[in-house]
């Protein structure tokens, strides 16, 4: 009995507690479990459903932006869906030169035509005369795009105005081209430019003298359709230059700009030089990354303690000009005061000096920019006769070397003269702070290149276009003066056609007592000599 009372028995407090907490424990261990597997299928899954959106185009990932705190690229906004890529038009040897890639891999932006905010401030414009293929023009564009420009006006001679190109520049949002017609030569021969001073020490000279003109009159038209446009700020550069935007938070010319003091009118970019490595360049903007730095960014010291050997044998511390590039507020009275710098024939501009940002001058980068400036002009090869078409000593050598030498003894003063093969020399520079290493330019280049940017302008112009008949016939028709085989209008025929010889000889007569100061061209860094008088 007393075994069948104890079977019977109920379990004691000790016994049924330990149940229970083995059981509750057990529960949460479960549940722990499922609910962990359920956030892991649920994060799987949500990171496979963004993947695919993205891989759409649905999703804007903020990955894919210049700044880690998610900011969009400077001066760029995301338009529309992404440019297909046709097929290659058959003839179309730009398309290879200028990237075959197709696949938009460049993450600043979602179409090539860059297209901007209606409130985008401040708005930048750059105006070129140039006569530059597609292979320098197009890279050039879309760099300055990338960096904040807007709108470009480009005066176009040579390669540049031929039908081809043309068609193609045209096609780009924000780009205006101006042909060299008669209309256009007309219009500069009224310019008030030949009644004044300021420039008239440059008129009736051939070669750099003549560009020089022109550039101040291409400058001066500028000047009124960036006004039209609604421009706040205008830059005269070259297509061999490129903006170098640095010392912001995002690599931004626009940024740049926008912190401008509002009294302030014009602002000048210190020019830094490219020193080449290889004699075998073919595109500058890509493989150069080593640049001389600008007197005014470096200590006197620094500077004048490694003259010699930054020189190199050189008539100058830069190859060509080191008084760099500037850029001006658009305002009442603006004009052009030479291809560096800007003036006001009401006041004297207000102007501040970069200490960071800084113009990339490619300066004789390729081999071939020797005998190409010795057929854009016609001077003999003396030292007399270059005087008066170079103004610059390093190019008046360069001349005379391209129009008597020997294509080896022309590589050989080229190796000697411009690149810069010394490695040992190189790195004592580099550490000096003489040369730098900048690549944002060639990665921004880049990317532009394996995107297909440069392929697709070039098809969706020759898919848009009217047809090549009728194009060249408007062309030619447009053009029917343009330049001759120099590449150049003579600025001597401009101004026979607008006002009077008598006039022009008035004022080159009277240009001592001018009250407005001298256009300022292409000048050389200081030298040895300067240093001397200084001490």
């Amino acid at each position: 009995m007393a075994g069948q009372h104890s079977a019977f028995r109920p379990p004691s407090s000790s016994t049924s507690s330990s149940s229970a907490s083995t059981f509750s424990l057990s529960s949460s261990q479960s549940f722990a479990s499922r609910l962990l597997l359920l956030l892991t299928v649920l994060s799987l899954t949500l990171a496979c459903f963004a993947f695919i959106l993205q891989w759409r185009g649905g999703l804007n990932d903020p990955i894919t932006r210049w700044s880690m705190d998610h900011h969009e690229f400077p001066g760029m906004a995301v338009f529309g869906s992404e440019t297909s890529h046709s097929s290659r038009s058959a003839g179309s040897d730009c398309v290879d030169l200028l990237g075959q890639s197709r696949s938009l891999a460049f993450p600043y932006f979602r179409d090539w035509t860059f297209g901007y905010e209606s409130d985008l401030n401040p708005k930048i414009c750059i105006t070129t005369s140039t006569s530059a293929g597609l292979e320098q023009t197009l890279p050039w564009i879309f760099y300055h795009k990338v960096i904040g420009v807007s709108t470009f006006f480009l005066f176009v001679e040579g390669k540049a105005a031929s039908a081809n190109v043309s068609k193609v520049l045209e096609s780009i949002p924000g780009v205006k081209v101006i042909y060299r017609t008669r209309e256009l030569e007309e219009r500069q021969a009224k310019s008030r430019i030949w009644n004044e001073t300021w420039l008239a020490s440059f008129f009736y000279k051939p070669c750099n003298y003549e560009l020089f003109v022109k550039q101040s009159l291409n400058m001066e038209m500028a000047i009124v359709m960036a006004r039209e446009a609604g421009m706040d700020w205008i830059i005269h550069l070259d297509t061999d230059e490129l903006m170098h935007p640095v010392g912001t938070q995002e690599y931004s010319l626009r940024q740049l700009l926008s912190d401008v003091p509002g009294n302030v009118d014009m602002v000048i970019f210190p020019n830094y030089e490219s020193s080449v490595e290889r004699d075998d360049i073919k595109d500058p903007f890509s493989e150069v990354s080593m640049f001389k730095k600008n007197y005014d960014h470096l200590p006197k010291d620094v500077y004048f303690g490694n003259y010699r050997e930054a020189t190199r044998g050189n008539p100058n511390y830069f190859l060509t000009y080191g008084n760099g590039k500037s850029a001006a507020r658009i305002q009442d009275h603006l004009r052009p005061n030479g291809a560096h710098r800007w003036h006001n024939y009401m006041k004297t501009p207000n102007e501040i000096k970069l200490d960071e940002a800084a113009v990339l001058h490619y300066t004789y980068p390729k081999f071939s920019d020797l005998t190409s400036r010795r057929d854009r002009c016609g001077c003999k090869p003396t030292k007399e006769d270059v005087k008066r078409c170079f103004m610059l000593e390093f190019d008046r050598s360069a001349f005379i070397i391209a129009s008597t030498a020997t294509e080896e003894e022309m590589l050989r003063w080229y190796r000697e003269r411009i690149v810069w093969t010394d490695k040992e020399l190189n790195l004592k520079l580099l550490r000096k702070g003489i040369l730098t290493r900048i690549y944002a330019p060639t990665v921004i280049i880049q990317g532009l290149r394996e995107s297909g940017i440069f392929s697709s302008v070039i098809i969706s112009a020759m898919q848009t276009s009217e047809s090549k008949d009728n194009f060249l016939k408007s062309v030619e028709s447009s053009n029917s003066s343009r330049a001759t085989t120099s590449g150049m209008v003579s600025s001597r025929k401009m101004v026979n056609r607008g006002e009077s010889q008598a006039t022009v000889r008035r004022v080159l007569e009277t240009k001592e007592v001018a009250a407005d100061p001298l256009a300022i061209p292409p000048l050389s860094p200081p030298g040895l000599h300067d240093f001397h008088i200084d001490t």
